[in-house]
């Protein structure tokens, strides 16, 4: 029986295999390099390829994406570190622990609406006197049709 070798372990990947092997899309990882949040070259054949890093930092991306962070912080967070390599643990630690601020500050949020929306019979007014949500002399007019909750972390909108 004849042996076959194995073909040799390329160090770069095409983007049907960076696909295959982070569970994102094709047209994603097109999104995600048009983002610059990864990065790719064209080989001598002009096929995109990838660094074998981008898969962590795929994997990066889609963690924060499901906590609720934004691609625009994950792309600013990205940038910060030296030459947009890919991210140690080091680096995690210190990116998570921001994103963590901004988790725990929605988390107040939701839970200071989830225990007020129990006296909001969900008409949109937000005008009744008992209603916590309410919006006294319609100040919140200004931003648009329907219904606005009152964010305590937002600078009040001033009467002119």
């Amino acid at each position: 029986m004849k042996k076959t070798t194995p073909p040799p372990v390329s160090k770069d990947l095409s983007v049907g295999h960076v696909a295959k092997r982070s569970g994102v899309a094709v047209s994603t990882l097109h999104f995600y390099e048009a983002k610059g949040l990864i990065r790719s070259w064209r080989s001598h054949g002009n096929q995109r390829r990838f660094a074998r890093e981008v898969l962590r930092r795929v994997a990066l991306i889609k963690v924060a994406q499901k906590t609720g962070i934004s691609l625009g912080a994950i792309g600013k967070a990205l940038k910060t570190l030296p030459g947009e390599r890919t991210p140690t643990v080091d680096d995690w630690k210190r990116l998570s622990a921001l994103w963590k601020a901004e988790l725990n500050g929605r988390i107040d949020r939701l839970t200071r609406l989830r225990d007020q929306l129990d006296g909001c019979i969900g008409c949109g007014c937000l005008s009744l006197g008992v209603c916590p949500l309410r919006n006294p002399w319609d100040k919140l007019s200004r931003e648009g049709p329907g219904p606005r909750l009152l964010d305590p972390d937002r600078e009040m909108i001033r009467t002119e």
